[in-house]
């Protein structure tokens, strides 16, 4: 290496043989142990390398974090889905959890409270839940947490009224058939007087 100018707050230009080869983090640069005057052999390019997939997977979990939360497994995938390979993948989750960034349970709490605020039933909420990767533990304690599905029904056919229209709008939210039986038992009733 001849030469290393730092370009901007967080990269470095590297020459080789005086002419510029690459732009990288200025973090690889020092994990790396790159120098002027250093020689860039195959360990030293091979450190280098999976420094720089180690950060790319980083970047690409806090831009993915940035947009909206994620649980493990939706994360993993979006960085399969990006080419990261699996053991930079487990060790980007791992600092990720470790920093409190990724967390499941906390995942299945808000997600579940969105949902039924929403006024989402809880067979809706759990299988989105469980679409996004959260375990069956986790979404049984989220859903659990909610208020009451019959206060939520409640809500709606107050809003929406006692009708066969709203049965089967509660019936394609996801509301159990508990729920529903009694919204049909009045429905029946009503029929009758």
């Amino acid at each position: 290496m001849t030469a290393l100018r730092a370009r901007g707050k967080d990269r470095v230009e590297i020459d080789l043989d005086e002419r510029p080869w690459r732009v990288v983090p200025t973090e690889a640069v020092f994990v790396a142990r790159l120098s002027v005057g250093t020689a860039l052999d195959r360990a030293t390019a091979r450190t280098l390398g999976r420094e720089l997939r180690r950060l790319r997977a980083q970047a690409q979990a806090l831009r993915a974090l940035r947009a909206r939360d994620h649980t493990v497994a939706s994360l993993e995938q979006r960085l399969k889905d990006r080419g990261a390979a699996p053991g930079v993948r487990r060790e980007t989750l791992e600092a990720a959890q470790r920093a409190g960034l990724v967390d499941d349970q906390r995942f299945a709490r808000t997600r579940a409270m969105l949902l039924a605020t929403r006024g989402a039933g809880n067979h809706l909420i759990a299988d989105d839940l469980e679409r996004q990767g959260v375990s069956d533990d986790e979404i049984r304690v989220a859903v659990e947490r909610l208020e009451a599905e019959s206060v939520r029904a409640g809500r709606i056919i107050e809003a929406r009224g006692s009708t066969a229209k709203t049965a089967r709008y509660l019936a394609s939210k996801g509301f159990s058939e508990e729920t529903l039986e009694s919204l049909v038992a009045d429905l029946s009733a009503d029929a009758i007087d």
